[in-house]
Formats: C-alpha cells, sequence, structure tokens
C-alpha cells in the first residue's frame, strides 16, 4: 500500500474538474511529489496513459518511487506512465496535438524545494542562495543578488515580487554585498523593511518570490504552455491550472477568456476556485491557491490561445 503521503493543493477540486475518463490521455505538467498524478491514476485504469512532467530531478525521483507504490497496489489497473524530466514549457515537443483529454498544472513551489535547505528556496532554514527547480540550470539566486545592478535589482523585486520597498531593498542588498545564504539575504531586507501593520508575511517573502521567478523563467514558462495548451487537447478535452499570486492568475485568466471569446472553449470556473476552510486550516500554503479550469469546445480541432504577459 501506499503510504501516507503529502496531499496536494485542491485535489477534490483538480479531479472535479479534469473530470478523468478511463482509458484517457492526461498530462500532469507539474509532477512535483506525484499526489495528484497518484490520484489520476487511479481513475484512468489500465487502458488509461499519463504523461508526467517535471523539470526537477530530485522531484522526479521521489514521485516515481511514489507512483511505483500505487502501480504495486493497482496492479493491471495502473495506467501507462511515461515521465518526461523536462520543463512543461516544452510540452508541445512531446506531445501530439489533439491528442490530450486532460492537462493539469499546479505552479506552486513544491513542499520538497522549500523545505529542503540546500535548495535554498526558503529563509525559513538557512542555505545556499540556489532556487533553482531545475539543477542542471546555470543561473542562481546568488549570482542574481550579487551581479544585478541596483537599478536592475529594484525592478525586478517591483515587477515579480509586487514589493512596493524595492529600491530600498534593493540599495541594502548591492551595500551588504556579497551575499551568499538565505539567512543572510533574509536578515539584509528584514533590516530596511521591517514588518508593516497589517501585513502577515515575512519581510524577505515578497523579494524571495522575485528571485525565484527570475531564476527558473517562472512567468514565461507559464506563458508557453497556455500558448501550447489548446492545440494539444482532444475537443472535448480540459484543462486545470493552479496558481498561486496573481503574476500566475493573470495571464491564465486572460488566456480562458480569449479562447471563449473566440468560441474555442468553455470557461468551467466563472471564478477562481479555492480551498475550503478545511484545507486552509490543514495545509496554509492553500491559503492562496485559486483553480481555473477550461473545455475545448466540440468540433475546434486546433488553435493557440493569445497570450498575454500583464
Amino acid at each position: 500500500m501506499e503510504r501516507p503521503q503529502h496531499v496536494p493543493v485542491l485535489l477534490e477540486e483538480s479531479l472535479k474538474y479534469l473530470k478523468v475518463r478511463p482509458g484517457g490521455v492526461y498530462v500532469d505538467a507539474t509532477l512535483g511529489l506525484g499526489g495528484h498524478s497518484a490520484a489520476i491514476a487511479r481513475q484512468l485504469g489500465g487502458a488509461g496513459k499519463l504523461i508526467c512532467f517535471d523539470r526537477d530531478p530530485e522531484a522526479m525521483a521521489k514521485a516515481q518511487a511514489r507512483l511505483a507504490a500505487v502501480a504495486e497496489e493497482l496492479g493491471p489497473e495502473m495506467p501507462q506512465v511515461r515521465y518526461v524530466p523536462r520543463a512543461f514549457s516544452e510540452i508541445d515537443e512531446e506531445v501530439e496535438p489533439n491528442s490530450l483529454d486532460g492537462l493539469l498544472a499546479d505552479f506552486g513551489v513544491s513542499s520538497l524545494q522549500l523545505d529542503e535547505a540546500h535548495r535554498g528556496f526558503s529563509f525559513r532554514t538557512d542555505g545556499p542562495l540556489d532556487m533553482r527547480m531545475d539543477s542542471r540550470s546555470e543561473l542562481t539566486a546568488q549570482q542574481v543578488v550579487n551581479q544585478a545592478d541596483e537599478e536592475d535589482l529594484a525592478n525586478l523585486i517591483y515587477e515579480f515580487g509586487e514589493e512596493r520597498r524595492s529600491r530600498r531593498i534593493a540599495r541594502a542588498i548591492v551595500r551588504a554585498r556579497p551575499i551568499e545564504t538565505t539567512a543572510e539575504l533574509a536578515r539584509v531586507i528584514s533590516a530596511v523593511t521591517p514588518s508593516m501593520k497589517g501585513d502577515k508575511i515575512h519581510p524577505a517573502t515578497r523579494t524571495f518570490q522575485a528571485l525565484r521567478i527570475r531564476v527558473n523563467d517562472e512567468i514565461g514558462q507559464i506563458q508557453s504552455l497556455l500558448h501550447s495548451a489548446e492545440s494539444l487537447l482532444k475537443p472535448g478535452g480540459r484543462v486545470v491550472l493552479i496558481s498561486f499570486h496573481s503574476l500566475e492568475d493573470r495571464p491564465v485568466k486572460d488566456a480562458f477568456r480569449e479562447g471563449a471569446k473566440a468560441g474555442r472553449l468553455e470557461i468551467l470556473t466563472k471564478k477562481p476556485v479555492v480551498a475550503g476552510e478545511q484545507e486552509s486550516l490543514r495545509n496554509p500554503r492553500s491559503r492562496s491557491a485559486k483553480l481555473r479550469a477550461a473545455e475545448k469546445v466540440l468540433g475546434v480541432a486546433s488553435g493557440k490561445w493569445k497570450v498575454t504577459s500583464k
């Protein structure tokens, strides 16, 4: 039997809107620790096919072990699973047009990445300023922090962190260089940006978000996925996307609206679906999650969504 493990955000809601068809072909574009994929596999059956993307080698290895346990449990009812160790932005290089019954993506940072100090995603534990989802990529947060000029750093923190005090923070970072660890960076930021009244997050949260987005080109990745998604779905196929802040949610909302306006898809979530009270209490990360879903209109064979950056 599969061991009790991390439960992914909005799992029941994801399955509801994905509406898994036994024997269908589905993509989990953000495999992570395999929670969503394990649940999809149980509904797909032995005739189904599940294609799993993740650019994080550590996450891929752990998810494969988790799904191997599911396969042992399900036996012949386990669908065929294909693992693709690539970013989901490259999905159209791996998946045929008009071939998917459904596509799911959870844009959040995985608990593995947040909890492992050596990955450098969080200031809760001290670690190197890394923040790479794909450890094979070259750019690290330490390079951005120590090499970007002050104006570029301020603009980055403002745009990707939506941090109003970005110039003050950038100035402090430049003066404190070199900065090598997450704890060092958090101290530098906290010293010049004390918590504001009513602010429930750590003063460094938005800056860390901005650096992570820059290192992993997260917004560009989402835009690439949105550009390809519709053409990969079969007519009647569904796409379910989970975002965690406005920079992720906005392009999804705009792409869905553009597709609906053109008559190519039906929006299934008039308002974003959010976590219920019980899930929010059980998993604080879920409080900021927003799920949007759409279905490709029958009779539409192909097409690409118009994707806006703002």
